[in-house]
């Protein structure tokens, strides 16, 4: 894969300088170094953020999935087996 070099950023600045025109080239430069600085402050903030948090483990996942499924068995009887129904007489 090529680099970019000296000759190809001249002709890029070249390029710029026709399009934009020679005045307007600093303000291009100050936007393109500020949003450049932007860019990695706020990659170095996801980082930070990124070492913050808990890490999970396999096994933490397995044990919480275990705990649940073993909160289904305690479903009351009732719901387990209706008395009557909605759409039948209640025979007494």
């Amino acid at each position: 894969m090529m680099g970019i070099g000296f000759p190809e950023l001249m002709i890029i600045l070249v390029i710029i300088m026709i399009i934009f025109g020679a005045g307007k080239l600093p303000e291009i430069g100050s936007a393109f170094g500020n949003s450049i600085r932007n860019f990695k402050k706020s990659m170095k903030e996801a980082e930070e953020n990124a070492e913050e948090l808990p890490e999970v483990t396999d096994t933490e996942a397995t044990d919480e999935a275990k705990e649940v499924t073993e909160g289904d068995n305690d479903t009351p009887e009732t719901a387990e087996n209706p008395t009557t129904s909605a759409t039948e007489p209640e025979n007494k």
